[in-house]
């Protein structure tokens, strides 16, 4: 990376992709060929997200406790934001999306809670993590443009579905690991 990009840099990048993700779905209201900049926001995200960090240990400028806290800070806002933008398209609706977003911010709580009680910073479960969740939505999206909107019964839409089915496997791995954790923690007498 040319000295110009800092790992703060890509954190704001990571933010922009965010933005793209929101603007894209919520312009799809217009066309549906806008949800190409949801995946090329998708895209900016990752980029940003995933080379902040690393970048700075490789540059050795880690900030471990400012890092810590500005990264999960802002992949929460950032999620958020990329899901008000898909509750806002015509592809799904908003309450199924914040529900997506409540499962998503049980799992940052709990990784952020187990890092605290055992010093273990688990972000993948189930085979899957953050880039395996973004690939998700990205196939989402691509299914959308294939398909447009998909209605099943009474203003609920297969999209809707695919969502709230996210959101519920978070929130059952959240309950599911919690509990494990609450037990060794127990037995361990902590």
């Amino acid at each position: 990376m040319p000295g110009w990009v800092t790992p703060d840099r890509l954190t704001a990048l990571g933010c922009a992709g965010a933005g793209l993700v929101f603007a894209g779905y919520a312009l799809s209201r217009l066309a549906a060929a806008w949800l190409w900049l949801a995946i090329a926001g998708y895209a900016v995200h990752w980029f940003g997200d995933s080379l902040d960090g690393s970048l700075a240990r490789y540059r050795r400028v880690e900030r471990p406790v400012f890092g810590h806290f500005l990264d999960h800070s802002v992949d929460a806002a950032g999620n958020l934001v990329a899901m008000i933008g898909l509750g806002l398209s015509p592809f799904v609706r908003l309450d199924a999306a914040l529900f997506a977003v409540a499962g998503y911010l049980l799992m940052t709580v709990h990784v952020l809670l187990r890092a605290r009680a055992t010093g273990e910073m688990q972000l993948s479960f189930a085979g899957g993590g953050p880039t395996e969740l973004r690939l998700l939505l990205v196939a989402l999206t691509l299914a959308m443009l294939a398909t447009g909107p998909w209605p099943l019964w009474r203003g609920l839409a297969l999209y809707d579905v695919a969502v709230v089915g996210v959101g519920l496997v978070l929130a059952v791995l959240f309950t599911l690991h919690s509990w494990r954790i609450a037990a060794a923690l127990r037995r361990a007498g902590g």
